[in-house]
């Protein structure tokens, strides 16, 4: 603990490093002020109540990432969700399109044309959303709008499109002139900030109300504490492949010989299977309040068959993660051009042929290890699902009677907790807080101080995913 608390006083007596950490904490404290901003001609009340009968909608999906702005309609409702729907888009379309994919082999030239083009499809995401969310409101019953008509759709285009593109560029000075990554930073802050209401609940259940005993707050704790270990572990895990390089003579020098590793992470994807999985799940629970599914039993039945705690929604909710697992690694890691790469240079896997054989081989350890990796993220995801609302096995037929009478009501009804981080929130919160710590120890190392852990060597963080 000393070493630790001696290392955050170091932080603080190198004058770049301090600087850097108070600029990006001052940013960050501009981004929070634009939550207190609302939109021109928005009820804002009535607008945030709508939100709270509706969480587990796409619109629920969509307010945890804005920081809990897209509720009440201030001029950063939309959040960082544009800019990260548009670099994926790039990054998918890297695979298909060959002008992109001969950018992204450019080096720094081409990166910082990727990113132009993401700053330009970005704000056109921005558009669209904005003029799709003025059109909503206005058509929807409910009296969210003040004075309807174009005015208003293009008084909420400007401001919340404008509040995009600042966010973004406050995402990239922090990137490029503080500490961390700057955009998955700002989806920091706009997770966390629902701690200290988190604290109040957790008073008030116990103290107050007393609708908790002190056996629940402990159960929360021991899964937290747990939860956010097991995050730790799995993230720094890696499946290190040894290689080695045969030795070969360069004009009169003798080069190569030496032996290195290929590391494999268990969660490459980071949080984007999460994040694709939810949002199509959060898709269908949108449609819910439509006359046209209230009016269809059928509808209304498939509907309620994959909403939050049914056996059927944990089922494709598992499956989809597993499957976007693969899908993104598949795009971002090719074992035929690493083997290719890998022969060129003269280096072999010991004991495996090189060319195909050596392709097979990684694809054959990146199955394994992704899905153990896709596995990871969905009980990551699940677990506080089930200490939300718990998992409705009641409702599935010929055994649901048996299941009521039996099974303990904590895992069929879960602990009424209003969790603060979920699944997706905790993996972003503790991935980002350590990819913030590893170039903060990286920082003073640089400068001949010692890092956090100086006993342990460097801190691993995991790559960020955005």
């Amino acid at each position: 603990m000393n070493k630790f608390l001696e290392a955050i006083t170091n932080v603080f007596r190198i004058p770049d490093l301090r600087n850097r950490v108070l600029f990006t904490l001052g940013l960050l404290a501009v981004y929070r002020l634009g939550a207190h901003i609302p939109t021109p001609g928005i009820d804002a009340t009535r607008l945030e109540q709508f939100f709270a009968q509706n969480q587990g909608t796409f619109f629920g999906f969509i307010d945890m990432f804005s920081g809990g702005m897209f509720r009440r309609l201030t001029v950063f409702a939309l959040g960082i969700m544009p800019y990260i729907t548009a670099s994926i888009i790039l990054q998918l379309m890297t695979v298909v399109v060959p002008t992109l994919e001969k950018l992204s082999k450019e080096g720094e030239l081409g990166r910082r044309k990727i990113t132009q083009w993401t700053r330009y499809l970005t704000v056109g995401l921005a558009m669209m959303q904005s003029i799709g969310i003025a059109t909503t409101l206005q058509s929807m019953q409910g009296g969210f709008v003040m004075n309807p008509g174009i005015g208003f759709i293009l008084m909420t285009m400007i401001s919340l499109t404008t509040g995009t593109a600042f966010i973004m560029w406050l995402g990239e000075q922090i990137t490029e002139r503080g500490i961390g990554n700057g955009m998955s930073l700002i989806i920091f802050a706009g997770i966390v900030r629902g701690l200290p209401s988190a604290m109040e609940e957790i008073y008030t259940n116990v103290f107050v109300t007393r609708q908790w005993t002190v056996l629940h707050v402990g159960i929360i704790l021991l899964v937290m504490i747990a939860v956010v270990a097991f995050i730790v572990l799995v993230e720094r895990g890696e499946r290190r492949i040894p290689v080695q390089y045969a030795k070969r003579m360069v004009g009169r020098r003798m080069m190569g010989g030496q032996s290195t590793h290929l590391p494999l992470k268990v969660n490459a994807g980071g949080v984007i299977p999460v994040i694709f999985a939810s949002s199509l799940l959060a898709i269908p629970q949108s449609f819910m309040g439509l006359e046209l599914v209230r009016n269809s039993a059928w509808l209304r039945g498939m509907l309620t068959s994959i909403s939050h705690s049914q056996p059927l929604y944990f089922l494709i909710y598992t499956a989809g993660i597993i499957f976007f697992c693969f899908f993104y690694i598949s795009i971002i890691f090719n074992p035929n051009e690493a083997a290719d790469n890998m022969r060129k240079y003269g280096g072999f896997i010991p004991g495996i042929r090189p060319g195909r054989n050596t392709a097979d081989y990684m694809n054959k350890i990146l199955t394994r290890i992704t899905m153990v990796g896709g596995l990871y993220l969905a009980l990551l995801s699940i677990i506080p699902e089930i200490m939300i609302s718990g998992v409705k096995l009641q409702t599935l037929p010929l055994v649901g009677g048996f299941i009521d009478n039996y099974f303990p009501r904590w895992l069929l009804d879960g602990l009424g907790v209003s969790f603060y981080f979920g699944g997706t929130s905790l993996l972003i919160v503790v991935g980002v807080a350590m990819d913030t710590v590893n170039q903060v120890e990286a920082q003073l190392i640089m400068r001949h101080y010692e890092g956090f852990t100086p006993r342990a060597g460097r801190i691993r963080g995991r790559r960020s995913a955005f």
